[in-house]
């Protein structure tokens, strides 16, 4: 229903009127103090509302849960090849963050929310198909890497070997596929969802991360993470800084 433009300039006077006597600590009767902890209430609201993690967001930052395990991996490998040590529980505990943080949660929350709704929209669908085969891959992988993952295969050559090649594997595809869904996949998700759509899937993904893993999952991943990679001497980033 169309307002008349005399109401709506009228409407438009109180509000600024309203506005501008609201803005004055102590008109009309308020209290300045109060005035100022509503100011602050606000604000930290508009704060809390501005931290809020979209879902490309979170789904991207995930992947770089993924990218620091990729990188744990070519260091188990590297040292199953050289004949070095390595702690099997280190690889165990990187193989186990893979499968229930980035197989069991982030590859289902791909597959539940974003595939479907891609394939609704015959939209990439191709590269859909291939994403999806390649999760499939990942888990039989790290079927493998999990079971070789202790110290009595590691004294096998041919476990050793097989182990080695799983890693490689994964570390094979997964760089490629999770660059291609951060490049192509998940910038063109805002095409094929509505904004209030896009932003009831990022409470939907917080809501379910929390059930999982907790309030402070994601932190507590990184964290264990971490440990995995001073345990195997590649947490210092420094170290991978090209020398003149």
């Amino acid at each position: 229903m169309k307002t008349p433009r005399r109401q709506f300039l009228t409407a438009g006077a109180t509000l600024g009127i309203t506005g501008l006597v609201a803005g004055i600590p102590g008109a009309l009767g308020a209290d300045p103090k109060e005035t100022g902890s509503q100011a602050k209430e606000q604000k930290g609201a508009a704060a809390a509302e501005e931290e809020e993690v979209s879902p490309a967001e979170d789904l991207m930052r995930e992947h770089g849960v993924l990218k620091r395990i990729l990188l744990i991996y070519g260091e188990a490998a590297r040292r199953i090849d050289a004949r070095e040590d390595l702690p099997p529980k280190s690889l165990a505990d990187a193989a186990g963050i893979i499968r229930s943080f980035l197989e069991d949660y982030h590859s289902k929350l791909e597959e539940d929310y974003l595939f479907p709704r891609f394939q609704k929209a015959n939209k990439l669908v191709d590269l859909v198909k291939v994403l999806r085969d390649q999760h499939e891959a990942g888990r039989r992988l790290t079927d493998v890497t999990r079971r070789l993952a202790t110290a009595e295969a590691l004294r096998s050559p041919e476990d050793r070997r097989a182990l080695a090649e799983s890693l490689r594997l994964f570390v094979r595809m997964y760089s490629p596929h999770e660059a291609r869904e951060d490049t192509v996949l998940f910038p063109a998700f805002h095409e094929i969802v509505s904004p209030h759509e896009y932003g009831a899937l990022g409470e939907d993904f917080e809501k379910r991360e929390h059930e999982l893993f907790g309030k402070d999952g994601f932190e507590e991943i990184v964290v264990r993470v971490a440990a995995i990679e001073k345990t195997l001497g590649i947490f210092d980033l420094s170290q991978f800084t090209p020398r003149a």
